[in-house]
């Protein structure tokens, strides 16, 4: 029986006492050259990622710095330039009028048994304001103050006041002359009274003087009337009218309280054309004028119109002519006259004020006021920027207003409107920065 061979003796090439094939050494060979390139990838892999997560200070630092700054720029324009003062103003009448009881209701006692209005209420003229001990206090158109009776056989100014504010509510006085208080006008004093449902008082005038000297109401201008001749008919007691000049008129407060005694201010009137109140400051003052220009702006409805600087305080605190008087804060009054009537609507209203204190005139060169820089020497200059190019122009400097400066530069053709100046940078915010 034969015996296998042993390890040590079996023949070269073989390994399990089979000969080897051909093909085995060129397997092993690619298989090691696959592992290689595997390798290789892998390693690549790794050190591209560990490149993106990895950064050098360098690189951090490019990648958080800001972006580079913008350069912002405006045109060069031609405009009328004004130099404005803003400011506020309420509107009210031009007129304030305190109506008191006086010598209303007779020798009696003076009681309010009526109050016919109420605050803020829009006036007509003939219209009853209160009733003191039956008798009525009505409005009529007039600038002259009621200071006495008006009986029959007067003449005056004041009878010619009544004759028209009579006339304009269609009671005419006849063939009465304009002054004299005749007939007539005792008729259309009858019937005015009639309509506001009330009786004319009746009481008659008598006169002082020597009988006979003068015929009865020669007298003229004071509006008393002369002779001794008594002539009763329908009057009106100066205390039962108040007389409110051309204009709308409004209530302003009613203090009058039915059954209290009619001895202080029963209501005060707003009467007049509507004009504007307002105030400057100190350093405004020097630059606002009476006769300037002034444009009046209700934010609440819209409306806008202008107006001229009627006056303004020559101190502070206190009224300029015609005007009210500013709060106890050291501004200064100022009264703005409207060119046109407003509208009754804006009666106690809070207005914008824009008040030109000087304007070019005419369109001039003009930059915003950002785009100027003074140079050490002396000299202001604006930069010109084209593409990525910028140049320095020389300028003189004018009038400003409204953010913009008149300017004019020192080399012919150095500046042109269209130009774009350079009024600054805005750097950006850098990421992850607030």
């Amino acid at each position: 029986m034969t015996r296998p061979l042993d390890t040590e003796e079996r023949p070269p090439g073989t390994a399990d006492g089979h000969p080897r094939t051909a093909q085995g050494a060129p397997v092993r060979r690619r298989r090691a050259l696959l592992a290689l390139v595997a390798g290789c990838l892998v390693f690549t892999g790794a050190g591209m990622g560990a490149g993106l997560l990895i950064k050098s200070p360098a690189q951090a630092a490019a990648e958080t710095a800001p972006p580079s700054p913008d350069v912002l720029t405006a045109p060069v324009t031609r405009k009328v330039l004004a130099q404005s003062v803003l400011t506020r103003g309420t509107v009210s009448a031009s007129r304030h009028i305190d109506i008191t009881g006086g010598q209303a209701g007779g020798a009696g006692r003076s009681i309010v048994t009526a109050v016919k209005v109420r605050p803020g209420q829009a006036l007509r003229p003939g219209q009853v304001l209160v009733e003191i001990s039956g008798r009525p206090v009505f409005v009529l158109r007039g600038d002259i103050p009621s200071y006495e009776d008006l009986t029959p056989g007067l003449r005056g100014n004041d009878v010619a006041q009544l004759q028209r504010a009579l006339a304009s509510l269609g009671y005419g006085t006849g063939s009465d002359a304009p002054g004299v208080y005749g007939a007539g006008t005792g008729r259309a004093v009858a019937r005015f009274y009639a309509a506001i449902g009330y009786t004319p008082a009746g009481s008659a005038r008598t006169d002082s003087g020597a009988a006979g000297s003068e015929p009865a109401g020669s007298g003229s201008g004071s509006g008393s009337g002369s002779g001794s001749a008594e002539q009763p008919g329908p009057s009106v007691p100066w205390s039962e009218v108040v007389y409110l000049p051309a204009g709308a008129a409004r209530v302003d407060i009613v203090a009058a309280q039915v059954g209290a005694e009619a001895t202080d201010t029963l209501m005060s009137v707003d009467s007049g054309p509507l004009t504007v109140a307002g105030t400057v400051t100190p350093d405004e003052k020097g630059l606002v004028r009476p006769g300037q220009q002034v444009r009046i702006s209700s934010e609440t409805t819209g409306y806008d119109t202008t107006g001229v600087v009627a006056s303004v305080a020559t101190a502070p605190g206190k009224a300029g002519a015609g005007g009210d008087a500013a709060a106890d804060d050291g501004t200064y009054a100022i009264r703005v006259t409207p060119s046109r009537q407003l509208p009754a609507g804006l009666v106690g209203q809070d207005v914008r004020l824009t008040i030109v204190a000087a304007s070019s005139g005419k369109a001039v060169p003009a930059v915003p006021s950002a785009a100027l820089s003074a140079g050490a020497d002396g000299r202001t200059t604006v930069t010109v920027r084209s593409g990525n190019r910028e140049r320095q122009v020389a300028v003189r400097v004018g009038m400003t207003g409204d953010g913009y400066v008149q300017v004019t530069p020192l080399s012919a053709g150095g500046l042109r409107p269209g130009d774009q100046v350079v009024l600054g940078t805005d750097a950006p915010t850098a990421p992850g920065r607030s």
